[in-house]
């Protein structure tokens, strides 16, 4: 670990630490975003609507295995965090050597279930007879990449835990523009349709992956990847899934509210399930914003929790909260002011639109409470505190959206299906609040308890 990492994590002015380590990871969130449209877009470019079906249908899939790259990923670098909180970089070693075979295994055989189930799984997702071929020609790459997918989500955060938030940033940008550069290629000019997209996309994930073995073996680093770091107990396998397995639980349990909340959507017309579709397609940019900041600081947290410096990381997460909430007014501002032109930016068809506008607005009451509980969960998974990480991941996707959809839904029609979201975010954020007081309450008696026995 060199100084300059150190320095951040330690001793540099907290909105500086914050600043460096969150805005590359803002910056990484947007690319994502860019890297799973750009298929989808490129495959619109054909004309043939079976075609992007197929590509969409195909999204659960990439969706569960970053799910599984988040598991090692996040899960690891909190742990690493707080490792080198403690200077115990051995540990370091370990978990980062434990997170890139175990991303690579579990791909692997990913690989072998997707390939191997692939008819029931097609069906699954929804395909038809119109949408099977091109499903599973997208599926069988996709599916083949799901190793090189893995290694890439895992280490763009594992990179992260040491402070090296620019070269994170660096591993998925790079994944993105080779996939932008190569879709239009295979897609367009060589006429390779839905195939070309896919191997694009796996193309793409090797270029990430690559690039962080570079860095891996490179000297600026403390993390390993030598198979003799390699270690599954000593506390490994539990601290990184205690944290892990609640951080890809929340994709996945995303992935699933959205699918239900079409289908309440679907009483009300294509034209409703178009219109929330825009409305979350924007809502989700200001969401992505305050999930930035707080995996940003999630290293920083987790670091100063780990060499007990409590102050420092109250302080961290004060600015953080702050950056947030001035943030979600601002953004949310503009969407309410101006709804009809974020929409229209989307879609030129009048009915759709007047649909999209308020449920755009009731959407963008959340960005200021989800950046409150952002933080909250960011920073109690930096401080590996599992159980109440994972009441937070199931609370706002889970415990409090499914029963408001079903309570409102019935009592105020489409208004109630609409506001079901913002009903979530804001219980949950009252519960990340209750849940932070309890845990500093406890941190503040173990820290006077330390501080006596030392004293005596």
């Amino acid at each position: 670990m060199n100084k300059d990492k150190t320095y951040i994590f330690a001793d540099a002015p907290v909105p500086k630490a914050v600043v460096t380590l969150a805005v590359p990871t803002v910056i990484s969130m947007i690319v994502n975003i860019i890297y799973n449209m750009a298929d989808t877009f490129f495959i619109g470019q054909t004309g043939d609507g079976n075609k992007v079906a197929a590509v969409s249908m195909a999204m659960p899939v990439f969706l569960l295995l970053m799910a599984l790259g988040n598991v090692f990923g996040i899960g690891g670098s909190a742990f690493i965090a707080r490792s080198l909180g403690v200077n115990d970089r051995e540990k370091v070693k370990k978990i980062s050597s434990f997170c890139f075979y175990a991303s690579i295994a579990v791909g692997i055989i990913m690989a072998v279930v997707f390939i191997v189930g692939r008819p029931v799984i097609l069906k699954i997702i929804g395909s038809t007879s119109l949408t099977d071929e091109f499903a599973a020609e997208y599926f069988t790459y996709v599916a083949l990449g799901a190793p090189f997918v893995l290694l890439s989500v895992t280490f763009s955060n594992i990179v992260r835990g040491e402070g090296a938030a620019n070269e994170a940033m660096f591993g998925m940008l790079l994944g993105t523009i080779v996939n932008i550069i190569l879709d239009p290629i295979m897609i367009l000019t060589m006429n390779m349709g839905v195939a070309g997209a896919a191997i694009a996309t796996v193309i793409g994930n090797m270029a990430s992956a690559v690039y962080y073995i570079i860095y891996l073996c490179g000297k600026k680093t403390i993390l390993s990847f030598k198979p003799s770091d390699f270690k599954i107990g000593d506390g490994i396998l539990a601290g990184v899934f205690a944290i892990g397995v609640p951080a890809g639980l929340n994709n996945v349990l995303l992935s699933t509210a959205n699918i239900v909340l079409n289908n309440f959507l679907k009483e009300y017309g294509e034209n409703a399930v178009a219109a929330m579709g825009i409305a979350l397609k924007i809502n989700l940019a200001a969401v992505l914003l305050m999930i930035g900041v707080g995996t940003g600081i999630q290293p920083l947290v987790g670091y100063n929790y780990g060499a007990k410096n409590y102050k420092r990381m109250y302080a961290v997460m004060k600015f953080a909260m702050m950056c947030t909430c001035i943030i979600g007014l601002v953004v949310s501002a503009i969407c309410i002011i101006f709804a009809r032109p974020a929409v229209a930016m989307f879609i030129d068809d009048e009915n759709i639109i007047e649909k999209g506008i308020p449920m755009l607005r009731a959407l963008m009451i959340s960005p200021v409470f989800l950046g409150v509980m952002f933080i909250f969960t960011f920073s109690l998974q930096g401080m590996g505190k599992a159980i109440p990480s994972l009441i937070l991941t199931l609370s706002r996707q889970g415990i409090a959206f499914f029963p408001a959809l079903l309570i409102l839904s019935p009592l105020f029609k489409l208004d109630g299906i609409i506001f079901a979201q913002p009903v979530a975010d804001i219980f949950s954020t009252i519960v990340s609040v209750i849940i932070f007081i309890v845990i500093s309450k406890n941190i503040k008696k173990t820290s006077e308890k330390e501080l006596l026995s030392t004293q005596g």
